[in-house]
């Protein structure tokens, strides 16, 4: 094979409108561009089977746009792309920019790499509307503060979608298999998950660039009362698009552009796409933050650990605590690999502040469960459920989850859809814990009495924080 082609490496940008980083490949190499994936051990090993089966659909369906051209190659990204450059004859390698932590390391070894080898490497664009590090305090320092954040990002300049690139000469090279991605993966699954379940999710959504579309079109068609409607599980109010804008099927640049109104529906909807980018930001300033607890005086909470804490994590995973509010969630994680948000947050708040456990536990089985597990979002999530994260004063937040369920799924919709044991069971009994075990026999009975275990929650967040005004 000869030619001079340019190599556009695929990761996070797995779609053809809108991607920046692919039309400046078209533009320097003359639209003669060799579109790669690399299946990348490194990386594949964290993942579950939920997120490697939907990462497996999204690049079938982006491997269908470019007529069957995508060129999948297994190995470590630098010599990959040595070998790729050598068989194809290309001297320059284009790819969007990777601003997590094990991304920005890997990308600063293959531009070094590279470039002594005469192979030239530019990464453009981000995977956010404002990449992270952009917006910064008076002082010069990323924002700790979302208030503070989304001032800055909103005065930052926008610039208009992109089409996708048209003309184009798709260069073939050989190709591995996509079935190395399900091969190499779970290989960093932890010991604590036990016999935890390891199928991928039963009903999936959609996946690839169309899909995205589709998807996001039925969204703004209904997307007024959005502001109170997404908070209700039972309702089909949320936009579904995390997974998409996790692999990059769709821009959050695409979705804002078309975000035109200022009604308070479309108000909030910007407001969740700042969130996402400002944790983006804030791992981007603190990597740390992605394993270790970001506020100093929440290190020394006490955790349970032992047989007795495991077996509750496992009931927690599994969706058998016995509160049917948080079951409902976990049973949903398991079945679609997505859950809602405000059930997150609950089982989240349940996990550490009623069942007394390190929040790094449940954030890995989300990382493992979910198609749309984004670091950055996933981590500082779970820290500020968890009341260990960028919040000035969130150990108070203990939700209680029988009122969650009471107020937010007072019909029991959300919980019948999901938990099988209930479906016959009326509200408000399907929403007590146990599910009023008068009325409902083969409904577990609650682990813990969560009156009981805020107390203790409130009392172990107190120690911390004496811990540390007294220091060692």
């Amino acid at each position: 094979m000869s030619g001079t082609a340019t190599i556009f490496w695929f990761r996070r940008d797995l779609r053809l409108r809108d991607n920046p980083a692919l039309v400046e490949a078209v533009r320097s190499s003359k639209a003669k561009v060799l579109a790669l994936f690399v299946i990348d051990e490194e990386f594949c090993s964290a993942a579950g089977p939920t997120r490697l089966a939907y990462l497996r659909r999204t690049l079938q369906a982006l491997d269908g746009s470019l007529g069957g051209s995508l060129v999948l190659r297994h190995g470590e990204p630098t010599a990959v792309l040595l070998e790729l450059a050598r068989e194809s004859g290309a001297r320059a390698v284009v790819a969007t920019g990777d601003y997590g932590p094990r991304g920005r390391a890997r990308d600063e070894r293959v531009a070094a790499t590279l470039a002594a080898a005469g192979v030239s490497v530019a990464f453009l664009d981000s995977p956010y509307v404002v990449a992270p590090g952009t917006v910064r305090t008076v002082a010069g320092s990323g924002c700790l503060v979302f208030g503070a954040f989304k001032r800055g990002w909103l005065r930052e300049a926008v610039p208009a979608p992109l089409d996708a690139p048209e003309g184009v000469e798709w260069v073939r090279a050989p190709s591995r298999s996509l079935d190395e991605l399900e091969h190499l993966g779970m290989r960093e699954r932890p010991d604590y998950f036990g016999e935890l379940p390891d199928g991928p999710a039963s009903r999936p959504p959609a996946a690839g660039e169309d899909a995205a579309w589709s998807q996001w079109s039925n969204f703004a068609e209904h997307l007024e009362g959005y502001e109170h409607d997404r908070e209700v599980p039972g309702l089909d109010a949320t936009s579904r698009l995390s997974p998409f804008l996790r692999f990059g099927a769709l821009h959050p640049r695409q979705v804002l552009s078309a975000l035109e109104g200022t009604t308070p529906s479309h108000e909030k909807f910007r407001d969740e796409l700042c969130w996402r980018e400002f944790y983006a930001d804030v791992l981007f300033h603190h990597p740390e933050s992605a394993r270790r607890t970001f506020q100093p005086s929440m290190r020394a909470l006490r955790v349970d650990h032992g047989p007795e804490a495991l077996e509750r994590f496992h009931c927690w995973a599994r969706g058998e605590t016995g509160y049917p509010l948080v079951d409902a969630g976990m049973r949903q994680l398991l079945e679609e690999g997505w859950m809602h948000n405000r059930v997150r947050m609950v089982a989240a708040s349940f996990l550490v502040k009623h069942l007394h456990l390190d929040w790094r536990w449940g954030a890995k089985w989300f990382m493992w469960r979910l198609v749309d597990a984004d670091l950055a979002s996933n981590q500082h999530g779970w820290q500020w459920a968890a009341g260990t994260g960028t919040d000035a004063a969130p150990f108070h937040r203990v939700f209680n989850p029988t009122l969650q369920a009471t107020r937010f799924d007072p019909e029991g919709t959300y919980v019948h859809r999901y938990v099988d044991e209930l479906r016959s069971t009326p509200a408000p009994a399907c929403l007590e814990p146990g599910g009023s075990s008068l009325l409902t026999s083969n409904y577990p009975a609650a682990i813990v009495d969560a009156s009981e275990e805020r107390l203790e929650a409130l009392r172990r967040f107190a120690e911390a924080r004496a811990s540390l005004a007294v220091g060692p």
